[in-house]
């Protein structure tokens, strides 16, 4: 009989959590997060993860497995949720994937592009490009590269765009000719869903779910988090606004504010990464049912 990956994508606050735990329940299956900072035990505050009661519905995966001093990366993940795959499958015809990061996704559906070996001499060059002129260097030197890239990367990840940057010093080559290469055989079938929402709204929900955040102790989280701060995994939406705030350079009005603005720019950005594939089929948060009929009707195929 052949296994099924049900992919649930949708953009930050679009009800992905609750839509996975539905249809999870519904088909009898369970739940592997594709979301690159809810991996991280000590941050859930600010990573939305899974609540308790959230988790005690449906076995999740992938969820507070690591710690933020762990160095852990795309090609870590594909790895091990291939791996996790051949044990679940054994178990279930169909498991849910559901997060939003758009990368994580593709590495389990499509692999992983061969990447070139970086050179001591463009690695240090790019590490000097971000030193003398910060974020902003990296990002017009990603766009002059690879403008293609450049649309959908996350813009305030140093390190997606010095990765970037390399390879393109390395090859010659835009960064985006390794990211559209050969996908890679898989031995399940996959199925795509995504949460459509309207504009307003979506940005109504941001809004309240940075609210949410704050009132249930982000800030509080953020502070223990403080001394760790030059860790890759704590260079995200709502620490690094909160880590500008210890510092004092922004008031605490004036994190939150941020935290909502730049929020929404990554919803803006995931939206534009799931859009550019033909294969996600949309449905609002409340079509929970005609979602499971369109996959029911996908594996009947």
């Amino acid at each position: 009989m052949d296994k099924y990956l049900v992919v649930i994508a949708g953009p930050t606050a679009s009800g992905k959590t609750s839509t996975a735990i539905k249809v999870a329940q519904a088909l009898g299956s369970v739940i592997i997060s594709a979301d690159s900072r809810q991996f991280y035990k000590e941050i859930p505050i600010g990573t939305a993860a899974p609540t308790k009661q959230e988790l005690s519905k449906v076995q999740h995966y992938m969820i507070h497995n690591l710690s933020v001093e762990d160095d852990y990366n795309v090609a870590d993940y594909e790895h091990d949720v291939l791996n996790l795959l051949n044990k679940l499958f054994l178990e279930h015809d169909t498991v849910v994937l559901t997060g939003g990061s758009g990368l994580f996704i593709d590495a389990v559906c499509n692999g992983i592009d061969f990447m070139p070996d970086i050179s001591d001499e463009n690695r240090e060059s790019v590490k000097k490009l971000y030193h003398d002129g910060g974020l902003q260097a990296l990002q017009e030197e990603v766009k002059r590269l690879d403008p293609e890239y450049y649309k959908i990367v996350d813009k305030q990840n140093p390190r997606r765009l010095q990765r970037a940057i390399e390879v393109c010093y390395q090859t010659g080559l835009p960064y985006f000719y390794f990211r559209n290469n050969i996908v890679k055989h898989r031995d399940f079938k996959i199925v795509k869903v995504a949460i459509l929402w309207e504009r307003n709204e979506l940005i109504s929900r941001i809004n309240q779910r940075v609210e949410n955040m704050i009132a249930e102790g982000l800030v509080e989280e953020a502070r223990m988090m403080y001394p760790k701060r030059h860790l890759n995994s704590l260079n995200t939406v709502g620490y690094k606004e909160m880590f500008e705030y210890f510092d004092g350079k922004i008031t605490l009005e004036e994190a939150i504010e941020q935290i909502k603005i730049s929020t929404r720019q990554y919803a803006k950005r995931q939206m534009t990464w799931l859009r550019r594939s033909n294969d996600y089929k949309w449905f609002t948060v409340d079509e929970v049912d005609k979602m499971l009929e369109y996959i029911n009707d996908q594996q009947s195929k």
